[in-house]
């Protein structure tokens, strides 16, 4: 689950280091995003394998 909140924070980041206007630009509308989204994906992953293990 620590993997998952590192990329949900590295997608964030990466979002606010857009440099275009109200953060329109590459950084800011797709790769940010789509980071986040694996960071998601990843935390669920993550909670379906740990509630696997524990039954």
């Amino acid at each position: 689950m620590l993997i998952g909140i590192v990329v949900l924070a590295v997608g964030f980041i990466i979002m606010t280091l857009d440099d275009e206007q109200y953060g329109l630009g590459f950084l800011g509308i797709t790769l940010g995003p789509m980071v986040v989204l694996a960071g998601f994906v990843v935390e669920l992953f993550a909670i379906l394998v740990k509630d696997k293990k524990q039954v």
